[in-house]
C-alpha cells in the first residue's frame, strides 16, 4: 500500500466522522457559502509569474517543514508578494493542516484560495465552499473517471474552480473533460517520491489548450519555471520553497521580483 492509498483510507473514515458531526445544511448556512468566488484560472491566464504559493506545515516525504508560522502572516505575506493564489493544506494527519487554516487565510487576504485536500466525497466540496475556498483539487490517482466528472460538475455548480492533478499519461487520458479549469502535473512520483520536471514536459503536449496548465512539486528556483514556460505552463505551485524560510511572504516577494525582472 503506497502513501496515497494509506491517506485515502484514513480520509474515508475521517469524512464519515465529519459528516456525522456537521450536517450538510449547517455548511450551506455558513456565512461564506454565499460569497462571490475569485477564479484562479483567470488570474493565472493573465499573470506573468503564475505563482500559487502554499501553506504547508509538514508532509509525508519531508516530515516537518515549518511549524512556527501562523497562517494569517503567511497569507498576508503571499498577497503582498503578488502571488496569483494560495494553496492551503487542510489534511491534519499527514500534513498538519485544518479547515481552520483555510478560514484564517480567507479572513486575512483576498487571494483565490485552493483547498488542498484528498477529495473523495461531495461533502468535502461543500466544506471547501463553506470555509472560503475558491478552488478545489481533485487527484486523478484516487478517483475514477465517473467520480472526477461528478465532483468537478458539483464544484462548478458552486462556482468553484477545479484543478485536477495527474502524475502520468494514463491518469491524464481518463480525466480530460469540460468541467475542469486547470490541469496540474505533479512532478513527484508517489511510489518513490522522486521529483522530475520531465513529467511536466512530456505531458504538456497531451493537455488541450482549453485548460490552464499547472506544474506542481519540485519547483524550487526561477530556472525551473523558465524551463517549463515554453511548454505552455502558466501556473506553478510552490510549497516547501517558501515555507521552509522564516518569512514565506518575503521569500515569495524576492522570487517573483527576480522572475518578472
Amino acid at each position: 500500500m503506497n502513501i496515497l492509498d494509506k491517506i485515502t483510507l484514513d480520509k474515508r473514515k475521517e469524512v464519515e466522522l465529519r459528516k456525522s458531526l456537521i450536517p450538510v445544511s449547517q455548511l450551506e448556512y455558513s456565512v461564506l457559502f454565499e460569497r462571490q468566488t475569485v477564479s484562479l484560472s483567470n488570474k493565472l491566464r493573465n499573470s506573468k509569474s503564475g505563482i500559487i504559493a502554499e501553506h504547508k506545515r509538514r508532509s509525508p516525504s519531508k516530515s516537518i517543514i515549518n511549524n512556527g508560522l501562523n497562517v494569517q502572516d503567511v497569507a498576508i505575506g503571499y498577497e503582498n508578494a503578488g502571488v496569483c493564489g494560495m494553496s492551503v493544506l487542510t489534511d491534519g494527519k499527514y500534513f498538519g493542516g485544518s479547515l481552520d487554516d483555510l478560514l484564517t487565510a480567507r479572513a486575512s487576504c483576498k487571494l483565490p484560495l485552493l483547498r488542498k485536500e484528498f477529495i473523495i466525497d461531495e461533502y468535502q466540496i461543500l466544506e471547501a465552499k463553506a470555509y472560503g475556498a475558491d478552488v478545489i483539487l481533485l487527484i486523478a490517482a484516487i478517483l475514477t473517471r465517473e467520480e472526477i466528472k461528478q465532483f468537478s460538475e458539483f464544484a462548478k455548480s458552486l462556482n468553484l474552480d477545479v484543478l485536477l492533478e495527474v502524475h502520468n499519461e494514463e491518469e491524464l487520458q481518463k480525466s480530460i473533460m469540460p468541467s475542469l479549469d486547470m490541469l496540474g502535473v505533479n512532478n513527484r512520483n508517489l511510489k518513490t517520491f522522486e521529483v522530475s520536471l520531465q513529467t511536466s514536459k512530456s505531458l504538456s503536449t497531451l493537455i488541450p489548450n482549453d485548460f490552464v496548465k499547472v506544474s506542481e512539486s519540485g519547483i524550487s528556483n526561477i530556472d525551473a519555471i523558465k524551463e517549463l514556460q515554453p511548454f505552455g505552463y502558466q501556473g506553478f505551485l510552490i510549497g516547501e520553497n517558501f515555507m521552509k524560510t522564516d518569512n514565506p511572504g518575503a521569500s515569495a516577494t524576492e522570487f517573483i521580483k527576480t522572475l518578472e525582472g
